[in-house]
């Protein structure tokens, strides 16, 4: 191997020279999730070729090992597995399932099952999976009550068998992937669940007065319900927002989902199309109180 050395130091390198092995070799283009995750963009790197300078390797050797740690962190970073109940990147318009969801849960929360029939019809249609449809629809007896939840699950029977004799098989989707904690260990998956959602952890008179509902949220809505991950965050809460829209004299509640949306990733130009889907296939009232709770809740994300 032919070796010089580095201007007047002792010190002998290979005449080949040192460098770097770029960023993508061997694990393709860097990705978005790696440029938001390191700090700056790095500026290209020159070494100089004035051989009489022995300050160049050290800088290297400093220069390598900085690429190298923030390549680690970055790499961590974009591999971490997303769950179901993770929050989504944020969209600017709902997808063609997820417009059907407020419109299934407003039909649901007014017993009006002659529209309940044709928005599930158009749900599979969209692509929502047997699964995810009966999903929304036992989700929502927390909100509107066990007897609406039935009916609403023997509609989605009468639909499916219907649609199977006309020989359209609908994707049956899966079951909840992992098994739903039970005991301290369940209370303290839905209290983490409760206050991601709301913001904060969820307190106040009422919960002060009868201490047991808010237990009961913690456990069952937020636990036993919001742990099944056969469903998203986003699909659950569009869910919520349709039936309370759809159901008077829950304002306070319904601001409040308006809110959790977004911080479950959906934009506010995805929930003013909730409204917009409301107002055109539901009734104006329902789709007032829609309007009037998003701008009260975007109103308060700018407090």
């Amino acid at each position: 191997m032919h070796k010089r050395t580095l201007g007047n130091r002792p010190l002998e390198v290979s005449a080949l020279g040192l460098g770097c092995m770029g960023l993508n070799h061997g694990y393709g283009p860097t990705t978005a999730t790696q440029d938001i995750a390191a700090p700056q963009r790095m500026e290209p790197f020159t070494m100089a070729t004035d051989t009489r300078s022995s300050a160049a390797l050290p800088a290297l050797m400093a220069f390598c090992l900085s690429v190298g740690s923030m390549f680690s962190a970055t790499t961590q970073a974009a591999e971490t597995p997303q769950s179901m109940t993770t929050p989504q990147t944020t969209a600017q318009a709902l997808s063609s399932k997820q417009q059907t969801i407020p419109l299934i849960a407003a039909f649901m929360a007014t017993s009006d099952m002659p529209n309940l029939n044709s928005a599930l019809n158009q749900a599979l249609d969209a692509g929502l999976t047997i699964s995810e449809t009966r999903e929304i629809l036992v989700q929502l007896y927390a909100y509107v009550g066990f007897p609406r939840s039935l009916n609403a699950l023997n509609e989605l029977m009468t639909v499916v068998q219907a649609r199977k004799q006309r020989g359209i098989e609908d994707a049956p989707g899966r079951e909840p992937g992992r098994a739903i904690p039970v005991g301290d260990e369940l209370l303290a998956s839905g209290t983490a669940n409760q206050t991601k959602i709301s913001g904060a952890p969820v307190k106040g008179p009422v919960f002060e007065f009868a201490p047991v509902i808010n237990r009961f949220l913690q456990t069952h809505l937020f636990g036993d319900i919001f742990e099944r991950d056969n469903l998203d965050w986003q699909s659950r809460e569009l869910a919520t927002v349709g039936a309370l829209a759809a159901t008077p004299g829950v304002e306070s509640q319904l601001r409040a989902h308006m809110a959790a949306s977004l911080r479950v990733g959906l934009s506010a130009a995805q929930l003013a199309e909730v409204t917009e889907l409301l107002k055109k296939h539901g009734d104006a009232q329902t789709a007032e109180r829609a309007n009037a709770a998003l701008k009260e809740a975007l109103a308060a994300s700018k407090k």
